[in-house]
Protein backbone atom coordinates (compact mmCIF):
# COMPACT_ATOMS: atom_id res chain seq x y z
CA UNK A 1 0.00 0.00 0.00
CA UNK A 2 1.21 3.59 -0.95
CA UNK A 3 1.54 5.65 2.02
CA UNK A 4 0.38 9.61 1.82
CA UNK A 5 1.33 10.99 5.05
CA UNK A 6 1.40 14.67 4.17
CA UNK A 7 -1.35 14.70 1.37
CA UNK A 8 -3.61 12.31 1.89
CA UNK A 9 -6.49 14.68 3.94
CA UNK A 10 -5.91 17.07 0.53
CA UNK A 11 -6.62 14.58 -1.96
CA UNK A 12 -9.65 13.47 0.08
CA UNK A 13 -10.85 17.15 -0.14
CA UNK A 14 -10.48 17.57 -3.71
CA UNK A 15 -11.43 14.38 -4.62
CA UNK A 16 -14.91 15.16 -6.11
CA UNK A 17 -13.41 18.11 -8.34
CA UNK A 18 -11.48 17.20 -11.71
CA UNK A 19 -8.43 15.84 -11.27
CA UNK A 20 -5.41 16.54 -13.73
CA UNK A 21 -2.73 14.16 -14.03
CA UNK A 22 -1.37 14.43 -17.61
CA UNK A 23 -4.56 15.82 -18.91
CA UNK A 24 -4.36 14.13 -22.71
CA UNK A 25 -7.97 13.37 -22.16
CA UNK A 26 -9.23 16.21 -20.31
CA UNK A 27 -7.82 18.83 -21.31
CA UNK A 28 -9.15 17.25 -25.04
CA UNK A 29 -13.02 17.26 -23.57
CA UNK A 30 -12.59 20.57 -22.38
CA UNK A 31 -11.95 22.11 -25.31
CA UNK A 32 -14.93 20.29 -27.10
CA UNK A 33 -16.88 21.44 -23.95
CA UNK A 34 -17.51 18.09 -22.18
CA UNK A 35 -15.86 18.77 -19.15
CA UNK A 36 -15.48 21.88 -17.12
CA UNK A 37 -15.00 23.35 -13.61
CA UNK A 38 -11.76 23.74 -11.63
CA UNK A 39 -9.13 22.10 -11.95
CA UNK A 40 -6.88 20.37 -9.51
CA UNK A 41 -3.13 19.33 -10.39
CA UNK A 42 -1.79 15.84 -9.09
CA UNK A 43 1.61 16.92 -9.99
CA UNK A 44 2.20 18.07 -6.82
CA UNK A 45 2.06 14.35 -4.91
CA UNK A 46 4.61 12.62 -5.87
CA UNK A 47 4.15 9.95 -4.14
CA UNK A 48 1.26 9.28 -6.62
CA UNK A 49 4.56 8.45 -8.82
CA UNK A 50 5.88 5.08 -7.31
CA UNK A 51 6.98 2.06 -8.95
CA UNK A 52 7.84 -0.60 -6.53
CA UNK A 53 8.32 -4.09 -6.53
CA UNK A 54 6.91 -5.44 -2.33
CA UNK A 55 6.95 -9.53 -1.54
CA UNK A 56 7.30 -10.16 -5.32
CA UNK A 57 4.09 -7.82 -5.91
CA UNK A 58 4.14 -4.53 -8.65
CA UNK A 59 2.51 -1.38 -6.97
CA UNK A 60 2.16 1.35 -9.28
CA UNK A 61 1.38 4.96 -8.40
CA UNK A 62 -1.85 6.78 -10.67
CA UNK A 63 0.45 9.33 -11.53
CA UNK A 64 3.22 7.25 -13.21
CA UNK A 65 4.02 7.97 -16.94
CA UNK A 66 3.20 5.69 -19.05
CA UNK A 67 6.56 5.80 -20.92
CA UNK A 68 8.43 5.36 -17.34
CA UNK A 69 5.62 2.20 -16.72
CA UNK A 70 7.00 0.62 -20.32
CA UNK A 71 11.14 1.30 -19.58
CA UNK A 72 10.97 0.31 -15.75
CA UNK A 73 13.43 -2.71 -16.25
CA UNK A 74 11.73 -4.54 -13.16
CA UNK A 75 7.96 -4.31 -15.00
CA UNK A 76 9.76 -5.47 -17.84
CA UNK A 77 11.51 -8.39 -16.81
CA UNK A 78 8.67 -9.86 -14.06
CA UNK A 79 5.78 -8.24 -16.13
CA UNK A 80 6.09 -8.04 -19.73
CA UNK A 81 2.78 -8.19 -20.82
CA UNK A 82 2.06 -5.04 -18.76
CA UNK A 83 5.62 -3.28 -20.54
CA UNK A 84 4.66 -4.42 -23.78
CA UNK A 85 1.16 -2.58 -24.03
CA UNK A 86 2.45 0.61 -22.56
CA UNK A 87 5.28 1.06 -24.85
CA UNK A 88 2.93 0.34 -27.82
CA UNK A 89 0.45 2.43 -27.21
CA UNK A 90 -0.53 6.05 -28.92
CA UNK A 91 2.63 8.29 -29.62
CA UNK A 92 5.93 8.74 -27.90
CA UNK A 93 4.53 12.06 -26.94
CA UNK A 94 1.50 11.24 -25.12
CA UNK A 95 3.19 8.21 -23.43
CA UNK A 96 5.48 10.28 -22.20
CA UNK A 97 2.73 12.92 -20.23
CA UNK A 98 0.01 10.69 -19.91
CA UNK A 99 -0.27 8.41 -16.63
CA UNK A 100 -1.30 5.14 -15.82
CA UNK A 101 -4.33 6.48 -13.90
CA UNK A 102 -5.50 8.64 -16.91
CA UNK A 103 -5.49 6.07 -18.88
CA UNK A 104 -7.60 3.95 -17.04
CA UNK A 105 -10.19 6.78 -16.10
CA UNK A 106 -10.43 8.12 -19.74
CA UNK A 107 -13.56 8.74 -21.90
CA UNK A 108 -14.83 6.88 -25.04
CA UNK A 109 -13.02 8.61 -28.01
CA UNK A 110 -16.21 8.14 -30.08
CA UNK A 111 -16.76 10.19 -32.78
CA UNK A 112 -20.40 10.84 -31.88
CA UNK A 113 -19.92 12.07 -28.22
CA UNK A 114 -16.72 14.12 -29.03
CA UNK A 115 -18.52 16.46 -31.71
CA UNK A 116 -20.42 19.67 -30.36
CA UNK A 117 -24.04 19.14 -29.18
CA UNK A 118 -23.64 15.66 -28.50
CA UNK A 119 -26.69 14.03 -27.00
CA UNK A 120 -25.69 10.33 -26.39
CA UNK A 121 -25.45 8.00 -23.59
CA UNK A 122 -21.88 9.36 -22.54
CA UNK A 123 -23.50 13.11 -21.80
CA UNK A 124 -26.75 12.05 -19.82
CA UNK A 125 -28.74 11.50 -22.94
CA UNK A 126 -30.66 8.69 -23.38
CA UNK A 127 -29.31 7.37 -27.13
CA UNK A 128 -26.31 5.69 -28.99
CA UNK A 129 -26.04 7.83 -32.26
CA UNK A 130 -22.99 5.55 -33.31
CA UNK A 131 -25.97 2.74 -33.69
CA UNK A 132 -27.71 4.19 -36.54
CA UNK A 133 -24.54 6.25 -38.10
CA UNK A 134 -21.11 5.32 -38.71
CA UNK A 135 -20.07 2.94 -36.13
CA UNK A 136 -17.31 0.49 -38.34
CA UNK A 137 -14.89 1.06 -35.62
CA UNK A 138 -17.17 0.67 -32.77
CA UNK A 139 -17.89 -2.77 -30.47
CA UNK A 140 -17.88 -5.49 -32.38
CA UNK A 141 -19.07 -7.60 -29.40
CA UNK A 142 -22.37 -5.60 -28.24
CA UNK A 143 -22.82 -5.33 -24.22
CA UNK A 144 -25.40 -2.90 -23.85
CA UNK A 145 -26.93 0.43 -24.45
CA UNK A 146 -23.38 2.20 -25.69
CA UNK A 147 -21.25 0.97 -28.18
CA UNK A 148 -18.12 2.84 -27.60
CA UNK A 149 -15.17 0.78 -27.59
CA UNK A 150 -13.21 0.94 -24.75
CA UNK A 151 -9.97 3.39 -25.21
CA UNK A 152 -7.75 1.91 -22.64
CA UNK A 153 -4.79 -0.53 -23.60
CA UNK A 154 -3.65 -0.66 -19.57
CA UNK A 155 -6.80 -1.80 -18.42
CA UNK A 156 -6.33 -4.67 -20.65
CA UNK A 157 -3.25 -6.06 -19.85
CA UNK A 158 -4.12 -5.16 -16.19
CA UNK A 159 -6.99 -7.24 -16.49
CA UNK A 160 -4.81 -10.05 -17.93
CA UNK A 161 -2.53 -9.33 -14.96
CA UNK A 162 -5.60 -10.04 -12.34
CA UNK A 163 -4.81 -6.27 -10.83
CA UNK A 164 -6.52 -4.41 -8.12
CA UNK A 165 -6.68 -0.79 -7.21
CA UNK A 166 -5.85 1.34 -4.06
CA UNK A 167 -8.70 3.87 -4.14
CA UNK A 168 -9.08 6.88 -1.37
CA UNK A 169 -12.63 7.93 -0.36
CA UNK A 170 -15.26 6.22 0.38
CA UNK A 171 -14.12 2.84 -1.00
CA UNK A 172 -10.84 3.13 0.90
CA UNK A 173 -9.83 0.15 2.33
CA UNK A 174 -11.90 -2.21 -0.25
CA UNK A 175 -11.16 -5.18 -2.57
CA UNK A 176 -11.35 -3.35 -5.61
CA UNK A 177 -10.04 -5.94 -8.76
CA UNK A 178 -9.57 -4.12 -11.77
CA UNK A 179 -12.76 -5.55 -13.68
CA UNK A 180 -15.08 -3.74 -11.05
CA UNK A 181 -13.86 -0.88 -11.88
CA UNK A 182 -15.59 -1.27 -16.08
CA UNK A 183 -18.92 -3.59 -15.08
CA UNK A 184 -19.89 -5.59 -17.47
CA UNK A 185 -20.76 -2.99 -19.97
CA UNK A 186 -25.00 -2.48 -19.00
CA UNK A 187 -24.36 0.91 -17.33
CA UNK A 188 -25.04 3.98 -20.67
CA UNK A 189 -22.35 6.77 -20.55
CA UNK A 190 -19.94 5.26 -17.62
CA UNK A 191 -16.56 4.51 -19.27
CA UNK A 192 -15.94 3.74 -15.06
CA UNK A 193 -17.14 3.05 -11.93
CA UNK A 194 -15.00 5.03 -10.01
CA UNK A 195 -17.37 6.27 -7.17
CA UNK A 196 -17.67 10.14 -7.04
CA UNK A 197 -15.49 11.57 -4.46
CA UNK A 198 -12.37 8.88 -4.43
CA UNK A 199 -9.53 8.93 -6.21
CA UNK A 200 -7.50 6.19 -7.50
CA UNK A 201 -4.19 5.95 -5.90
CA UNK A 202 -1.97 3.22 -7.24
CA UNK A 203 -2.67 -0.11 -9.15
CA UNK A 204 -1.80 -3.40 -7.44
CA UNK A 205 -0.37 -6.54 -10.10
CA UNK A 206 0.33 -9.76 -8.09
CA UNK A 207 3.71 -11.30 -8.58
CA UNK A 208 4.02 -13.20 -11.89
CA UNK A 209 3.78 -17.26 -11.59
CA UNK A 210 7.06 -19.87 -11.93
CA UNK A 211 7.77 -20.01 -16.00
CA UNK A 212 5.27 -17.15 -17.48
CA UNK A 213 4.98 -15.99 -20.73
CA UNK A 214 2.97 -13.62 -22.13
CA UNK A 215 2.28 -11.67 -25.36
CA UNK A 216 0.74 -8.62 -27.25
CA UNK A 217 -0.82 -7.60 -29.99
CA UNK A 218 -2.45 -4.62 -31.39
CA UNK A 219 -3.90 -4.31 -34.40
CA UNK A 220 -5.30 -0.98 -35.89
CA UNK A 221 -5.21 0.88 -39.59
CA UNK A 222 -2.22 2.45 -39.05
CA UNK A 223 1.42 1.13 -37.70
CA UNK A 224 1.53 4.17 -34.78
CA UNK A 225 -0.51 6.64 -33.61
CA UNK A 226 -4.14 5.30 -33.96
CA UNK A 227 -6.85 3.72 -31.70
CA UNK A 228 -6.71 -0.41 -31.79
CA UNK A 229 -9.21 -2.27 -33.93
CA UNK A 230 -8.46 -4.97 -31.74
CA UNK A 231 -5.69 -5.39 -29.19
CA UNK A 232 -4.98 -8.63 -26.52
CA UNK A 233 -2.69 -9.89 -23.65
CA UNK A 234 -2.14 -12.83 -22.81
CA UNK A 235 -0.40 -14.85 -20.19
CA UNK A 236 0.22 -18.14 -20.23
CA UNK A 237 2.31 -21.20 -18.60
CA UNK A 238 3.20 -24.52 -20.38
CA UNK A 239 4.55 -27.27 -17.49
CA UNK A 240 4.71 -30.73 -19.15
CA UNK A 241 4.00 -30.16 -22.60
CA UNK A 242 0.25 -28.53 -21.70
CA UNK A 243 -0.91 -25.02 -20.89
CA UNK A 244 -2.15 -25.06 -17.33
CA UNK A 245 -2.69 -21.25 -16.39
CA UNK A 246 -3.84 -19.13 -19.60
CA UNK A 247 -5.51 -15.18 -19.18
CA UNK A 248 -6.73 -13.67 -22.38
CA UNK A 249 -7.84 -10.17 -22.26
CA UNK A 250 -9.04 -8.18 -25.05
CA UNK A 251 -9.83 -4.55 -26.12
CA UNK A 252 -11.25 -2.34 -28.50
CA UNK A 253 -14.08 -4.24 -29.27
CA UNK A 254 -16.33 -3.92 -26.67
CA UNK A 255 -17.57 -0.73 -24.07
CA UNK A 256 -15.29 -2.47 -21.68
CA UNK A 257 -12.36 -4.26 -21.35
CA UNK A 258 -13.05 -7.84 -21.35
CA UNK A 259 -11.42 -11.51 -20.51
CA UNK A 260 -12.51 -14.29 -23.00
CA UNK A 261 -13.20 -17.59 -20.34
CA UNK A 262 -14.45 -19.27 -23.61
CA UNK A 263 -11.12 -19.24 -25.25
CA UNK A 264 -9.09 -20.16 -21.68
CA UNK A 265 -11.29 -22.84 -21.06
CA UNK A 266 -10.77 -24.20 -24.48
CA UNK A 267 -6.46 -23.61 -23.75
CA UNK A 268 -6.72 -24.82 -20.68
CA UNK A 269 -4.64 -28.61 -20.15
CA UNK A 270 -4.31 -28.71 -23.95
CA UNK A 271 -0.75 -29.50 -25.71
CA UNK A 272 -0.36 -26.13 -27.17
CA UNK A 273 -0.22 -26.64 -30.75
CA UNK A 274 -0.96 -24.09 -34.16
CA UNK A 275 -4.42 -25.85 -34.34
CA UNK A 276 -5.40 -25.33 -31.50
CA UNK A 277 -4.63 -21.71 -31.21
CA UNK A 278 -6.66 -21.43 -34.09
CA UNK A 279 -9.45 -22.97 -32.59
CA UNK A 280 -9.43 -21.24 -29.02
CA UNK A 281 -8.72 -17.68 -31.07
CA UNK A 282 -11.69 -18.51 -33.09
CA UNK A 283 -14.42 -18.70 -29.69
CA UNK A 284 -13.76 -15.19 -29.55
CA UNK A 285 -17.30 -13.34 -29.57
CA UNK A 286 -18.99 -16.80 -30.25
CA UNK A 287 -22.55 -16.01 -28.99
CA UNK A 288 -22.54 -12.90 -28.74
CA UNK A 289 -23.97 -9.66 -30.76
CA UNK A 290 -22.14 -7.72 -33.40
CA UNK A 291 -23.68 -3.80 -34.63
CA UNK A 292 -23.92 -5.02 -38.34
CA UNK A 293 -21.06 -2.35 -39.10
CA UNK A 294 -18.83 -3.74 -36.88
CA UNK A 295 -19.56 -7.43 -37.17
CA UNK A 296 -16.12 -7.52 -39.43
CA UNK A 297 -13.91 -6.76 -36.55
CA UNK A 298 -14.84 -10.31 -34.91
CA UNK A 299 -12.60 -11.45 -37.58
CA UNK A 300 -9.93 -8.70 -36.80
CA UNK A 301 -10.32 -9.78 -32.86
CA UNK A 302 -9.80 -13.68 -33.83
CA UNK A 303 -6.25 -13.24 -35.44
CA UNK A 304 -5.44 -10.90 -32.92
CA UNK A 305 -5.77 -13.42 -30.01
CA UNK A 306 -3.95 -15.94 -32.12
CA UNK A 307 -0.88 -13.73 -32.52
CA UNK A 308 -1.18 -12.71 -28.93
CA UNK A 309 -0.60 -16.29 -28.12
CA UNK A 310 2.10 -17.43 -30.62
CA UNK A 311 4.37 -14.55 -28.96
CA UNK A 312 3.46 -16.13 -25.99
CA UNK A 313 4.43 -19.68 -26.51
CA UNK A 314 8.21 -20.55 -27.66
CA UNK A 315 8.31 -21.97 -31.75
CA UNK A 316 8.94 -25.82 -30.12
CA UNK A 317 5.59 -25.63 -28.13
CA UNK A 318 3.96 -25.32 -31.58
CA UNK A 319 4.37 -27.97 -33.65
CA UNK A 320 2.02 -29.87 -34.39
CA UNK A 321 1.78 -34.01 -34.06
CA UNK A 322 3.05 -35.42 -37.14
Amino acid sequence: MIEFPNNRDALLKIGARSLRAGGTDLQDRRRLGLAGGPLVDLRDVPELETIAVQAGALQLGSRVRIATLASNPEVSQGWPGLATAAGDLATPQIRNVATIGGNLLQSVRCWYFRRPGASCFQVGGNSCDARTGDHSQHACIDLGPCIAPHPSTLAVALLAYDAELELLGAASGEAWPLAALYGDGSDPGRAHRLPPGNVLLAVKVPAPLPNERSGFQRTSSRARGDWPLAEAVVRVVVTDGAIRFVRVAVGGVANVPLRLAAVEQRLLAQRPTAALLIDAAGLAGEGTRSPPGAAHKLDILRATIQTALERALAPADLKDPP
